[in-house]
């Protein structure tokens, strides 16, 4: 039988750090900056972006 390694357990912060708020629907969204033209649909959109996960919304104005 092989050995046994054991890996070091990540800190409580690192395990948790946005993930679980992300996957509950509560993200932290921030307005992007270099996008404000969609240039499919000709109109003026808002680019929303989560800090934590990454993940992009858009809104129309």
């Amino acid at each position: 039988m092989g050995e046994v390694i054991d890996f070091p357990r990540p800190d409580r912060r690192e395990r948790a750090r946005g993930k679980t708020l992300c996957t509950s629907g509560f993200h932290r969204w921030k307005v992007v900056t270099e996008r404000k033209f969609d240039v499919k649909q000709g109109k003026l959109v808002t680019v929303l972006r989560c800090e934590r996960c990454g993940k992009e919304q858009t809104k129309l104005l």
